[in-house]
């Protein structure tokens, strides 16, 4: 059901609309915590995209998960989503609501990916490290940790990867020796 073009449309109309009624960061709020909730609970997600499962069911759903802890005006616009039966579109509009508040307000995430855990001193110097490289003025770190990798980072920004993991290392030499890369060189 990944709709881009859809999400985009309905993020936009929702940004609008809280810029009017200037309530852009409570509804950022918001829609950071409907993809919070989208990302971590995959019952949810199959909720939500299940045809079996009806509008007013969902609808009922998803008021109790959000009652208390969303805005007034998120509250109708998820409602307005369910009456349209776009419900299922709701994370890939959260998402899309998030990156179009981050281009709004010059928000520039950083995403690294290691191999344990990152300390909030190391967080702290790669972000300082960033804003060195390029004069960004708002950045948000994002982590992941994966294990794969083995060591090292793979850093993420602006469409730019950086990758300095120990696999892509030993990948790299691997590569090199069944290119014969080495035997070249001994000739």
């Amino acid at each position: 059901m990944n709709n881009p073009r859809l999400a985009t449309r309905y993020a936009k109309s929702i940004i609008d609309l809280s810029i009017e009624r200037n309530e852009l960061d409570a509804v950022y709020n918001d829609m950071k915590f409907i993809a919070k909730i989208c990302k971590s609970n995959p019952d949810f997600l199959s909720l939500l995209r299940s045809p079996v499962i009806s509008a007013s069911t969902k609808g009922k759903i998803i008021g109790a998960i959000t009652t208390g802890r969303v805005s007034q005006l998120t509250s109708g616009f998820i409602s307005l989503l369910v009456a349209k039966s776009r419900e299922a579109n709701l994370p890939e509009i959260a998402v899309a609501f998030v990156d179009q508040y981050n281009e709004i307000k010059n928000i520039h995430k950083v995403k690294v990916t290691t191999a344990v855990p990152m300390s909030d001193i190391l967080k702290e110097a790669i972000l300082s490290k960033v804003k060195e490289t390029a004069p960004l003025q708002t950045l948000e770190l994002e982590t992941i940790v994966d294990d794969e990798i083995i060591g090292g980072f793979i850093l993420e920004s602006d469409g730019k990867a950086i990758d300095a993991s120990v696999l892509r290392h030993l990948k790299d030499v691997k590569k090199q020796f069944m290119n014969n890369d080495y035997l070249h060189k001994i000739r």
